[in-house]
């Protein structure tokens, strides 16, 4: 397929969308409606010529605020949809294509994601009524984890939970980890590369993947466990809610509030989520940002360190996602947590590797594992996986 492919990351209040090419080089048409609903809702993107836009969209829906992105488009129609779906469950091992079924598959899975699947749904709704003659595929955070093998996916709970329920690590991320595997393959010219990659944003995973295929990954039944990030706790005792509850008399909705809103760099800080700006705290002696940062550094070390246990040969690291990209500092401080793994960081390199470059930030030892950076491109990856299924192969 060789028409464009409109990628739609759907949340409860906003709308993400890119409209992609096939030609790898061509320009994307990009932008993000937000604060649907509201009297300040807004549209913001970049038009064919690259220039700016914003435009009003005061009380809009998700279906009026698509038609409000179909003018940004300026004539330039899709021939395709790509929808970013959260959580797949065990059903969706690849990008599928939509029907009534396949939304009601959705639907039961969003117990799995309440905060996702349900508003990734409103735009799968909006573009069918925009859309109705037009293809619409979903491509799954999950789908990439499918691979993960029991021993990685299991927890160690009664049988009855994991085969009635779906009670199991699903694992997130998974085109960005997907994609940013397979380009440092290509980067490195290797065909089966051992990776372990490290999407560190507001929300963060780590993955082992070896010849395009996730071993193991950080987050588990729902996007909360594993590192520390932005607002979310991460790992934390199981124990905690029902301490919490006797102690202090909290409900669960409120547990879980805290731990997925108050938590992570901002519990930690008392401050901001923001890296950027704990950064700056921390250089002026702000107690809460530095132990923010050294929590988070180390989470992701330690987690890097434990995920290498699912590959039988280790290549390099990978960071991506807007604090993997883009700081310095973190990736230090990471790759200082793991000396036994033969790592050698080169500095310059390393300082000079943001806003967007791509480049490797070792020493370049032929004996040890690289390190790079590469920006993650989940929309790029929703677009490919779209043509692919429709041109009949397999991603």
């Amino acid at each position: 397929m060789n028409d464009p492919v409109l990628v739609i990351n759907c949340g409860s209040s906003s709308i993400k969308y890119a409209l992609i090419a096939a030609d790898p080089d061509a320009p994307r048409l990009a932008g993000l409606a937000e604060r649907l609903g509201g009297s300040d809702a807004l549209l913001k993107g970049h038009d064919s010529r690259g220039a700016p836009f914003e435009r009003a969209l005061a009380g809009d829906d998700h279906v009026r605020a698509l038609e409000a992105i179909l003018d940004g488009l300026e004539g330039h129609r899709p021939g395709a949809v790509g929808h970013r779906i959260v959580h797949g469950g065990e059903r969706f091992t690849r990008a599928t294509l939509i029907d009534g079924a396949v939304v009601a598959a959705i639907e039961e899975t969003a117990a799995l994601a309440p905060l996702h699947n349900p508003a990734n749904l409103q735009g799968v709704a909006a573009t069918r009524q925009l859309f109705p003659e037009l293809p619409q595929v979903a491509v799954f955070d999950t789908a990439f984890h499918q691979t993960l093998p029991p021993r990685a996916y299991r927890y160690a709970l009664p049988e009855a939970l994991y085969r009635d329920h779906g009670i199991r690590r699903y694992g997130f991320h998974g085109t960005s980890h997907a994609y940013v595997s397979t380009r440092a393959d290509a980067l490195s010219s290797l065909d089966s590369g051992g990776w372990l990659t490290a999407h560190l944003g507001n929300g963060c995973s780590t993955a082992a993947v070896r010849g395009g295929r996730s071993l193991d990954t950080s987050m588990g039944l729902t996007p909360l466990e594993g590192l520390v990030m932005g607002t979310r706790s991460g790992d934390v005792d199981p124990g905690l809610h029902s301490h919490l509850a006797r102690r202090l008399g909290w409900t669960l909705e409120r547990i879980d509030e805290v731990l997925n809103r108050g938590s992570g760099l901002l519990g930690l800080s008392g401050l901001t989520h923001d890296m950027r700006e704990l950064e700056a705290a921390a250089e002026e002696g702000h107690a809460g940002a530095q132990l923010a940062i050294e929590v988070f550094c180390y989470r992701v070390a330690k987690s890097l360190a434990a995920l290498s246990c699912a590959l039988p040969r280790l290549d390099g690291i990978v960071f991506t996602g807007g604090i993997g990209e883009n700081s310095p500092l973190v990736r230090e401080k990471v790759v200082g947590h793991l000396p036994h793994f033969g790592l050698g960081l080169d500095r310059a390199a390393n300082a000079a590797t943001v806003r967007g470059r791509e480049g490797r930030i070792d020493g370049r030892h032929p004996a040890a594992p690289r390190l790079w950076v590469i920006p993650t491109d989940e929309e790029g990856r929703i677009a490919e996986e779209t043509r692919q299924l429709l041109g009949g192969t397999s991603p």
